[in-house]
């Protein structure tokens, strides 16, 4: 019997996906298959690699949230697991779990994780940490360091546009230095962001040319522009359009980042605080091997 171990997330989105955990039992059991539930819990759950090597089983897979799959590939990495990645987006926002297409019909994706149909996929590396999506820095991400979590779970990402809009009056730029692949540019930007999927923030393909496994990293920084460009980007995010081709916008791609700025700045990695600039980003190619 084929057996899986699915690290969820009992909080994350609107903290429902309990009510979901005898409907996945059920769904792998009528496939011959054994599902073994292991709950996350705050302060890291470092725990699940020996539980994980204990069990020995076919492929791990996460139910939560962007953070909840960064903190799974960062597990599997670290333990060094030789196994799959699962994806099953119930959070806030599931940014990977858009782009790969894999959430769309559960039961055909149950069907996927149990014949065992994988891609291999990139990862990004900062310092020790890695990122499955997105590195970001800027305005949006203070903002949504600054939602508080039953806002989230209220709203969605909806939590995160209403604080956006709040913020418009002081929007504040940064000089950026950015090396990409050791060629330099400097930008005056209100945000950049570092991908490996082109969904991110809930906005589907919102560069061109980008691809999971292919060994590279894209950069996008939108400069410091006038509000009806900013909106104009923003129009065209929501519906869909890539905004990687626009003058407001410096897209870069390469194997390697790093990007400085003089002042203070955080950055965020797949959706959880990351550390301070500067900020140096490797690819590592196809890292983690995913179902879908």
């Amino acid at each position: 019997m084929r057996k899986f171990v699915l690290f969820y997330n009992p909080v994350s989105g609107s903290a429902a996906f309990k009510g979901k955990l005898d409907m996945m039992v059920e769904a792998f059991q009528r496939r011959g298959a054994l599902l073994i539930p292991y709950r996350t819990k705050a302060g890291g759950n470092d725990g699940l690699i020996d539980f994980v090597r204990e069990l020995q089983p076919d492929g791990l897979i996460a139910a939560g949230g962007d953070g909840t799959v960064h903190e799974a590939a960062n597990l599997i990495m670290k333990g060094k697991l030789d196994l799959p990645l699962g994806i099953i987006g119930s959070g806030t926002s599931n940014d990977f779990a858009t782009y790969l297409g894999i959430n769309e019909d559960l039961e055909k994706y149950f069907d996927t994780i149990v014949e065992g149909r994988t891609r291999r996929c990139d990862l990004g590396l900062v310092g020790e940490e890695y990122f499955i999506n997105v590195a970001s820095a800027g305005m949006m991400t203070s903002i949504a360091h600054e939602v508080a979590p039953s806002l989230k779970n209220a709203l969605g990402k909806n939590a995160y546009y209403l604080k956006g809009l709040g913020e418009l009056a002081r929007f504040h730029s940064w000089k950026l230095k950015v090396l990409a692949d050791g060629q330099a540019h400097e930008v005056e930007a209100y945000l950049f962001v570092i991908i490996n999927s082109s969904t991110v923030g809930s906005m589907k393909h919102v560069a061109e040319g980008v691809e999971v496994d292919d060994g590279l990293l894209d950069f996008l920084a939108i400069r410091k522009v006038g509000v009806p460009q900013l909106m104009a980007i923003g129009k065209d995010l929501i519906a869909g359009r890539p905004v990687s081709e626009m003058d407001a916008v410096l897209h870069l791609q390469a194997e390697s980042f790093t990007v400085s700025t003089e002042e203070a700045l955080e950055s965020d990695l797949d959706g959880e605080v990351g550390p301070m600039l500067p900020l140096t980003v490797q690819a590592i190619k196809r890292a983690i091997e995913v179902y879908c």
